[in-house]
């Protein structure tokens, strides 16, 4: 009986410690995790209406990506989320508006509050809105859209809402209490708003993702091509033996302890970022520190060029080698696409990986003419051996 109890408590603990983190989800914006795995720089805990808003400002190209979720709802509720350039009222707000159809799907689309009381149409705002939709789950609806801003739109007023249905017509919002305070500010560009939570720890795990990628991007994604570049072209030319050799190794050894370094910053992400994974990039990445990991260890078995076991030993470290190279560049891409990184650092990768892929085919070229006379020449001397006896 005691053995029972003791097993009971520890399971009760275990269930309490499995479902607290998703208890809290509901109650604060920085524990939510949206099924998804969408991920957001900012978020913050709108003060009434159990409403929350996400976002993530692209400066660039000055758009948002925004997921206003309202739980405590049901099916026969609508809600809206909307910015107010002309201050903090329902009146003259650009709206993202979401309920269920008539079909009971969730439905969400932009329309204008020109009056006090409002049709409610789908139609334009005054600002480009993309990639508009509606989730319902658990009692949670949540909007989600992209956001094309202008100067004006970037420091603004924000007013959320919620009312009833009755069938397809919208009811009328209650005018007081919670309902008639659901207004505030939104700063897109610092992550300032009613509530925002955009705190120190949600700048350094930004930070943490920047040094991830660099780190990853200069081992995996451009020390290990050259440094095979290194091994395959230089030892072609025997002034290079045996400095190729060192040359090769000194840089794997420094892109693994690099890459080892990355690695650890993106296993440390995922650690503290419970609820998103990213399963493509992170079994990728794995599978790259274990390939790396085998070719370190395999240079202190590697057999002398006389045994008869170095053309095995060979061709296992060659396919390990150029099977990391292609998933490094695969895995930094996928990296690029997470960061939501610009298109100029693509772009840039991109020019680095096709120089160095042009470089290896003229150096390529040059080997095989070297190995060409090398081997005419080992035939002349053969053919002159062979008429001088």
């Amino acid at each position: 009986m005691a053995m029972a109890g003791k097993c009971f408590l520890w399971f009760f603990c275990v269930v309490i410690c499995i479902s607290s983190p998703t208890l809290a989800q509901t109650n604060t914006c920085k524990s939510y995790r949206f099924s998804t795995n969408q991920e957001f720089q900012s978020c913050t805990d709108l003060p009434v209406l159990t409403s929350f808003l996400h976002w993530t400002y692209h400066p660039t190209t000055m758009t948002a990506d925004v997921a206003f979720r309202k739980t405590q709802t049901s099916t026969t509720t609508w809600i809206v989320w909307s910015l107010n350039p002309t201050g903090q009222k329902m009146l003259g707000s650009q709206a993202l508006v979401a309920f269920h159809n008539s079909a009971g799907i969730p439905t969400a689309y932009t329309t204008q509050i020109d009056s006090y009381q409002p049709t409610m149409q789908n139609g334009s705002l005054s600002f480009g809105v993309s990639n508009i939709r509606a989730d319902y789950a658990n009692n949670q609806m949540i909007i989600f859209a992209t956001l094309h801003l202008d100067n004006s739109l970037i420091k603004t007023n924000q007013v959320w809402q919620e009312g009833p249905m009755s069938g397809t017509s919208f009811g009328m919002h209650s005018m007081s209490g919670a309902n008639q305070r659901s207004v505030g500010t939104i700063d897109f560009s610092t992550g300032a708003g009613a509530g925002a939570t955009r705190t120190a720890a949600a700048s350094s795990k930004t930070k943490k993702k920047n040094v991830h990628g660099v780190l990853n991007a200069v081992s995996w994604g451009f020390m290990m091509p050259v440094g095979i570049m290194l091994a395959r072209y230089l030892k072609a030319f025997k002034v290079t033996n045996p400095a190729w050799f060192y040359l090769h190794g000194g840089c794997q050894l420094s892109a693994y302890i690099i890459g080892v370094a990355g690695w650890g910053t993106g296993m440390s992400l995922g650690t503290h970022s419970p609820g998103i994974t990213y399963s493509t990039h992170r079994i990728l990445g794995i599978t790259l520190f274990c390939f790396a990991t085998l070719q370190v260890f395999a240079l202190f078995l590697r057999p002398k060029p006389d045994r008869k076991y170095r053309i095995y030993w060979n061709i296992y470290h060659r396919t390990i080698g150029y099977a990391t190279v292609v998933m490094s560049i695969v895995n930094i891409y996928k990296g690029l696409h997470i960061l939501q990184a610009d298109h100029i650092w693509k772009k840039i990768y991109t020019a680095i990986i096709i120089v160095l892929a042009l470089i290896a085919a003229v150096l390529e070229i040059i080997t095989w003419l070297l190995l060409l006379c090398s081997k005419r020449e080992i035939k002349d001397s053969s053919s002159s051996s062979s008429s001088t006896v």
